[in-house]
């Protein structure tokens, strides 16, 4: 926890902020100010409320050391003192996690990729479940999720699947859906009814704006080329298909699903700009987490993170142990929450074990 003299720093900073907006500032300071005042205001309201229940807490003490306090007030500040010690308790944890530091791309939306991994057709037709399963939850929580590209298999079902989703707070929960979901169930074709396993990966990506990663037209080469595909609307006779190599990382996006060239370039650096920024990250990741990981082993999440179990209707989550049996509701999107919340409860206990090892 930070010293008192900090947390005074804070809630002043906090007014001070409210009171400039109040008065009025240039739109450009009122941008940046009303960020601040949103990242705080949390934080502030958490002092505050940590604050009220230690002055509670210390009168009750003074009232139950007073000898001249009579037996009724005694009883009553008996009752209560452990009732406010436990809400202070909850209201310290939460004021923790207020003054952890924050991941910048909590708030953005995200670049949400699902692909068939081992089981052919199937693994296909799973990697489409997973995509409806995300669509249904962000329509549960107000989200948009635009389709940017999609590579349909055999059977149905896809064999690679990117849209876009937007809305508050997008990436702070999906990106624990990040790594290999593994299916176990009998296939449609199947005649004998023997359970098939197979997977599909999915890479949650946060959504980049030009700030946050700026691309030197140097570093890229881009190709045109005719749009593919069976039939339809995909084939057409102008060169509209978009390929576009960054060269310094080596990473490729092709985008051939609309008709102007234009926005299937514009499509192809919104991904491009997105698996940059996530490549960053996930480097600076990497380098701050290198020690712990040599201690506890690599704990790599990029393994299988999840089994869905249709034969006995089980969900397990094997990061955290947590296994629900209520799989129809999980891949309605209506249940999901009920792994995520878990999931961001055990990130944030480890954020705070290592924040109280770092104090040490």
């Amino acid at each position: 926890m930070l010293p008192s003299e900090k947390l005074d720093l804070i809630l002043r900073r906090f007014d001070e902020i409210g009171h400039r907006l109040t008065e009025g500032v240039d739109p450009s300071a009122f941008s940046a100010l009303s960020r601040e005042l949103s990242e705080l205001d949390p934080v502030a309201g958490a002092i505050r409320s940590s604050r009220a229940l230690a002055s509670e807490i210390a009168d009750l003490e003074q009232l139950l050391a007073d000898p001249a306090t009579d037996a009724d007030m005694r009883g009553l500040a008996e009752e209560e003192l452990p009732r406010l010690k436990t809400q202070f308790a909850e209201a310290e944890t939460g004021l923790r996690l207020a003054l952890l530091p924050r991941d910048a791309a909590d708030e953005k939306g995200a670049i949400l990729e699902i692909r068939a991994g081992t089981g052919g057709d199937e693994a296909a037709l799973f990697a489409g479940d997973l995509f409806r399963m995300y669509q249904k939850y962000a329509e549960k929580r107000g989200w948009t999720l635009e389709l940017i590209s999609a590579s349909e298999g055999t059977m149905g079902g896809f064999k690679e699947i990117i849209a876009q989703v937007t809305g508050k707070g997008v990436f702070a929960r999906l990106k624990f859906e990040r790594g290999a979901h593994r299916v176990q169930r009998v296939p449609t074709t199947e005649t004998q009814g023997r359970i098939h396993t197979s997977a599909a990966t999915v890479a949650v990506l946060p959504e980049a704006a030009e700030v946050d990663m700026r691309i030197d037209d140097a570093d890229l080469r881009i190709d045109t080329m005719r749009a593919g595909g069976a039939g339809g609307q995909h084939v057409n006779k102008t060169e509209s298909a978009i390929r576009i190599t960054h060269i310094p990382s080596g990473i490729v996006v092709m985008m051939q699903e609309e008709r102007s060239q234009h926005r299937n370039k514009a499509k192809a650096m919104d991904i491009l700009r997105s698996r940059l920024y996530d490549l960053e990250r996930q480097k600076l990741d990497d380098a701050r987490a290198a020690d712990r990981r040599s201690q506890v082993g690599s704990g790599d999440r990029s393994e299988r993170i999840r089994t869905y179990n249709f034969p006995q209707g089980r969900v397990s989550d094997h990061r955290i142990n947590l296994t629900l049996y209520k799989i129809d509701k999980v891949m309605e999107g209506e249940a999901l929450d009920e792994i995520l919340d878990p999931l961001i409860a055990d990130h944030q206990a480890r954020l705070l074990a290592e924040s109280d090892e770092g104090g040490r």
